[in-house]
C-alpha cells in the first residue's frame, strides 16, 4: 500500500472519528450542559487544531527532523524488516512510555510547567480541547516522536498511521463522554481518567499523566479513578485564553483585560464569534465566561446513561 493511499485512509478516520465523538457526546455526556459551541472552541478549533497543526507539522519534519537526518547522518534500518504492525507498535508503546514521563516532569517542574499551562488552561473538556497545546511543548514531544520512527528506519507508513492514533486516542480521552470502560481502564486510558486529569481540584494536580496506557500510572502509583465527577476544571489562577496571548504566556506574564482595551486586539477577538455567526453556527456562542454546567461540589457518577466497553 503507497503512502499516498495510507494518508487518505487515516485522514479519512480522523474525520470520522471527529464526527462520531461529537454524536456521542450529545448522546452520552459525562459533563451534562455542556453545549458544543462552548467558551474556546474557536480557539481550540481553528488557531490549535487546524492553523498551529499545519505551521509546526511543516517545521518538524522539514526544518528539524530532516536536516538533522542529513546532517548528521543517523539513519540506521534497525527496524526496516519489521512488520508494519510491529514497528506501529513498538514506537506506540515506547512513545507513550516517555511521554508519561516527560508529562510527569512538566507538572513537578516550575520551568516545564510553563509549557504546559495552556493545554490545561481550558474550563470546558471535550473532544476538540485535547489540541490547546503551546507550540513548544508540541515541537519538543513530536520531534521526539517522530525522529526516532526515521532514524531507525522504519517503514514511511509508519508516520501516519502512528499520527493518526495519536489524533483518535487525543480526541476520546479527552472526549466529553460518559464511558465505563471498568478494568479495561486499569490498562487503557479514557476520559474516566484524562477528565480528571483536567480538573481544578488538588487532589488531582498529580494524577492520571498516562495518555494511551493507563498502566503505566498504576504502576508507578499516580492512578486516580474515584467513584464521583470533577466539579470544575482549568487552572486554579488566571490565564489568557487567547491563543496568541497564551503563546505569550510562556514567555512573559500576560493581563488580557490590558491587551482586551487595544483597539486592534479587540477588534481581532470578534472575528472568529462573527464567522461562526455568519454560517449559522454561532447563535448560541457564549461570551468568553466560565459555563457552570456542574456543581462546585464533586457529583455522583451517572451510573444510568453512559458508553460501557
Amino acid at each position: 500500500m503507497s503512502e499516498e493511499t495510507v494518508v487518505y485512509i487515516t485522514s479519512s478516520i480522523l474525520v470520522f472519528s471527529m464526527g462520531l465523538f461529537i454524536f456521542l457526546e450529545r448522546k452520552f455526556p459525562y459533563r451534562k450542559g455542556l453545549p458544543f459551541l462552548r467558551e474556546g472552541i474557536w480557539t481550540d478549533f481553528f488557531w490549535y487544531s487546524i492553523v498551529q497543526n499545519f505551521i509546526l507539522k511543516i517545521l518538524i519534519f522539514d526544518y528539524i527532523i530532516h536536516p538533522i537526518d542529513l546532517h548528521w547522518h543517523l539513519s540506521r534500518h534497525l527496524v526496516s524488516d519489521w512488520p508494519i504492525l510491529g514497528q506501529v507498535l513498538f514506537f506506540l508503546v515506547v512513545h507513550d512510555f516517555y511521554i508519561y514521563w516527560f508529562h510527569r516532569w512538566q507538572h513537578n517542574s516550575k520551568i516545564l510547567w510553563r509549557t504546559h499551562e495552556a493545554h490545561h488552561s481550558a474550563t470546558a473538556i471535550d473532544w476538540v480541547a485535547g489540541s490547546r497545546s503551546h507550540a513548544l511543548e508540541i515541537i519538543i514531544n513530536q520531534t521526539v516522536e517522530f525522529l526516532p520512527i526515521i532514524l531507525l528506519g522504519a517503514d514511511p507508513i509508519v508516520i501516519p498511521i502512528k499520527a493518526c492514533i495519536d489524533g483518535v486516542w487525543g480526541m476520546y480521552i479527552h472526549s466529553n463522554i460518559n464511558v465505563r470502560s471498568g478494568k479495561l481502564q486499569y490498562f487503557i486510558n479514557g476520559p474516566e481518567m484524562h477528565q480528571w486529569h483536567h480538573a481544578d481540584q488538588q487532589e488531582v494536580f498529580f494524577s492520571n499523566y498516562a495518555t494511551k496506557f493507563a498502566i503505566w500510572d498504576w504502576i508507578f502509583g499516580t492512578g486516580y479513578h474515584p467513584d464521583f465527577k470533577p466539579a470544575k476544571y482549568g487552572l486554579p489562577y488566571a490565564y489568557p485564553k487567547d491563543y496568541f496571548l497564551q503563546f505569550i504566556a510562556l514567555f512573559k506574564k500576560v493581563d488580557e483585560e490590558q491587551w482586551m482595551k487595544r483597539r486592534f486586539f479587540s477588534s481581532y477577538k470578534r472575528i472568529g464569534p462573527s464567522l461562526l455567526r455568519m454560517t449559522g453556527l454561532g447563535k448560541t456562542l457564549p461570551k468568553e465566561t466560565v459555563p457552570s454546567p456542574v456543581q462546585e461540589t464533586p457529583v455522583a457518577r451517572d451510573t444510568k446513561k453512559s458508553v460501557s466497553v
